[in-house]
């Protein structure tokens, strides 16, 4: 009885967890990478079911190079580790193509069923909720109180040993912003999408697979007759 009431509790765990995965939206093919001074961090955009015009404003600056020479004004440890806008954060000088992307404001979406806990990237704004334009957060705690209000549109993937970087850095207070005193720079990015496969080299991957499966299938028919003989003419 005790073992029965063991397996139903794992198994309620298992199904709950699989549930809450359920409930996560899918992350898109690509991998942003930011190397700041500090260290590297991978960011992946949600796919199109969770703030699709901010992933894809997003994922534009960074295609076009825009927040290379950018910084993180902002690292308030357990709240937010900030970006600033590129428009003002840049020390590099802007294209035509930069400037109009960074300036371009994109409208809020805000889920009702996402939580902004640590890792999460989240959409910067002013008191209009449709502001944002290019400075976002990467969340470094449980900030529920951004929930609904400030849109998610990604999470970091890699990066850990950055964010913890970030957090033991000097720091000074200037009105309600907890910022670096030395400079945290964004020095270069880069965007890293999954290699095309070819119509040929699609082909030659389903005919190997195939290949493996008959060959797998053979190998397990042949132990079975195998068995089949010894049982029927022992001694054989």
């Amino acid at each position: 009885m005790k073992m029965k009431m063991v397996v139903v509790m794992v198994l309620s765990v298992v199904a709950a967890s699989l549930a809450r995965a359920d409930a996560l939206p899918r992350l898109r093919d690509e991998r942003i990478v930011l190397q700041t001074t500090l260290g590297d961090v991978t960011l992946a955009l949600y796919d199109d079911s969770v703030a699709p015009s901010t992933a894809a404003h997003v994922l534009a600056l960074f295609d076009a190079g825009a927040y290379t020479t950018n910084h993180f004004f902002r690292v308030d440890k357990g709240f937010v580790a900030q970006i600033a806008d590129c428009a003002g954060g840049r020390r590099a000088t802007m294209n035509a193509e930069q400037r109009a992307l960074a300036t371009a404001t994109v409208k809020g979406e805000f889920s009702t069923t996402l939580r902004h806990t640590r890792g999460t990237l989240s959409m910067a704004r002013w008191d209009d909720v449709d502001s944002a334009t290019s400075s976002f957060s990467i969340i470094l705690g449980d900030a529920a109180h951004l929930d609904g209000k400030y849109a998610i549109f990604g999470e970091m993937v890699e990066g850990e040993e950055t964010l913890r970087r970030m957090e033991a850095v000097e720091t000074k207070k200037e009105g309600m912003f907890v910022m670096p005193v030395e400079r945290i720079e964004i020095e270069a990015t880069y965007v890293v999408r999954p290699k095309k496969q070819s119509r040929t080299e699609s082909t030659d991957a389903t005919l190997r697979e195939k290949l493996d499966e008959c060959s797998a299938r053979a190998d397990s028919l042949a132990l079975e007759l195998h068995e089949i003989r010894e049982k029927r003419l022992p001694g054989n």
